[in-house]
């Protein structure tokens, strides 16, 4: 497991970095990365500019939460993640314009761009609304998320998982890209979208695309 202090350093590189690209707004949003049996997650309610490494909350697996910070409110959904996808390693939930645009439509992100399939699948779908911080929106994410990495969640945001914290900034980044080419595509017609058997062919070379 990588050093304690080194990985809340990354995290909070990754939550401020979040901010300034644009991914998200004041003290909404929460990043979280894998550690041992449990999880470091961002504080709530403090602004990232405002934070210190040791801002950071370790929650266990059990939510038993050691720091002197409460937890994200959303770490019910960063856990269960982690209990559902072994390959989940680093979390990002963001209030990302175009992606909160196309979530409060409550629609889904099709495969209208072979892109899409960063995902892990042939769609980013939009979850079902529930209250923040909730089970319910536990368990709707996790629904989601089946074969895929990245969901919306309805009247609310996007959500991702990934192998680091590096590698899930930059899903976060191609949602978000995908969402606002979608929506200037609508702006004209409802595009068009590419076959199953077209998007199974990406996936599958995806697959197989290692840097």
């Amino acid at each position: 497991m990588m050093e304690r202090e080194t990985l809340c350093q990354q995290l909070l590189a990754t939550a401020r970095l979040m901010n300034s690209q644009g991914l998200n707004q004041g003290t909404s949003g929460n990043v979280s990365a894998r550690a041992g049996n449990g999880f470091f997650i961002t504080p709530s309610a403090l602004p990232y500019d405002k934070c210190q490494p040791e801002d950071m909350v370790f929650v266990d697996m059990d939510g038993v939460i050691e720091g002197t910070r409460k937890p994200s409110s959303e770490w019910r959904m960063h856990r269960d993640i982690y209990a559902s996808f072994p390959d989940a390693q680093a979390i990002l939930h963001a209030h990302s314009p175009y992606c909160t645009t196309l979530a409060c439509l409550e629609r889904n992100i099709p495969a209208f761009h072979y892109m899409v399939a960063m995902a892990g699948g042939d769609s980013i779908p939009c979850a079902p609304y529930a209250t923040f911080g909730t089970q319910a929106l536990s368990d709707t994410a996790i629904e989601a998320l089946q074969e895929r990495k990245a969901t919306l969640l309805a009247h609310h945001g996007m959500l991702c998982f990934e192998a680091d914290l590096e590698r899930v900034f930059g899903l976060a980044i191609e949602v978000e890209t995908l969402a606002r080419m979608y929506l200037q595509a609508i702006q004209v017609s409802e595009p068009p979208v590419l076959s199953d058997e077209a998007m199974a062919e990406v996936l599958a070379r995806f697959g197989t695309y290692k840097p």
